[in-house]
């Protein structure tokens, strides 16, 4: 299994619905894409105030190496990022596989 972590700062004109159509294209990925098992979406609310600007959280869950390989090409990844680069003033990419 591998996870893969996005932390995500947006652009300040980037609208709330902009951000809302990239969750669910980030959510769909379950159903259009082979071996990814699970996408989860979040806003930061750490009362430590050391998320640097980032504000949302991207976590999706891989099956497997083959999976992640998978899903880097494939054209719903290419659509979703079409729509998602756009909108990014900076992001944090992290993978790291499950033992």
């Amino acid at each position: 299994m591998i996870r893969h972590i996005l932390l995500v700062k947006f652009k300040p004109e980037a609208t709330a619905s902009e951000i809302e159509k990239v969750r669910a294209l980030f959510e769909a990925m379950t159903t259009r894409v082979e071996g990814v098992e699970a996408v989860e979406w979040g806003l930061n609310d750490s009362p430590e105030g050391l998320n640097q600007g980032f504000t949302h959280a991207v976590l999706m869950t891989f099956a497997d190496e083959q999976a992640r390989q998978r899903y880097l090409p494939h054209p719903e990844h290419d659509a979703l990022k079409a729509e998602f680069v756009p909108l990014v003033a900076d992001i944090v990419v992290f993978d790291y596989p499950v033992a």
